[in-house]
């Protein structure tokens, strides 16, 4: 067999492991207020940016937490976000999908260009890193930081607008379930 054969293969394989594991992973929902600090990050694209400005632009936001050397959690929530817009069509632009590297001392601007560009990142969908101290401070504000990156969960958190609570979910959604949830979201208005 070809490397080509092998590679499919292996991708086929690990995206059936990663789906047992969503299968078997119960869902929360919870509706939670929460304070952005006012931290500096660097988007994909090297510019320094506010976290406070970035998520406070206008847009509905979608906001999860990843590390581009991940194998388990991180490709499957990357998956349902590439799902999801797509899914939203026309519509994902007008949603900011926000990134954040748990994992700064890796996640450098370049590699998170590529890890976007792995899961066909639109327009609307930014990655971030920083320093550590940044990145330990943004997952405390929104209560995912585990201690390591080794132990992070799944969580998604969507908001429909600036001062809007956020719709925390924890575990693996999917696609479909993230845009039933994001219209839901946006219907409270």
């Amino acid at each position: 067999m070809t490397l080509r054969v092998h590679s499919i293969i292996a991708a086929l394989l690990c995206g059936m492991a990663l789906l047992a594991v969503a299968t078997a992973s119960p869902i929360s929902r919870s509706s939670v207020s929460y304070r952005t600090p006012d931290i500096s990050l660097v988007r994909q694209d090297g510019e320094t940016v506010s976290l406070l400005r970035e998520l406070d632009d206008g847009r509905p936001v979608l906001l999860n937490f990843i590390f581009t050397t991940c194998s388990s959690i991180c490709p499957l929530a990357s998956r349902t976000l590439e799902e999801f817009q797509h899914k939203l069509g026309p519509e994902a632009d007008r949603v900011h999908l926000v990134s954040i590297s748990i994992d700064p001392e890796q996640d450098t601007p370049a590699r998170l260009t590529e890890y976007a560009r792995k899961f066909h990142a639109g327009p609307g969908w930014q990655y971030y890193t920083g320093t550590v101290l940044a990145s330990i401070a943004a997952q405390r504000a929104f209560d995912v930081y585990r201690g390591e990156k080794m132990s992070h969960t799944p969580v998604t958190l969507i908001r429909a607008a600036p001062g809007k609570p956020w719709l925390r979910i924890e575990g693996f959604v999917t696609p479909d379930e993230l845009v039933d949830d994001y219209h839901k979201l946006l219907g409270a208005l």
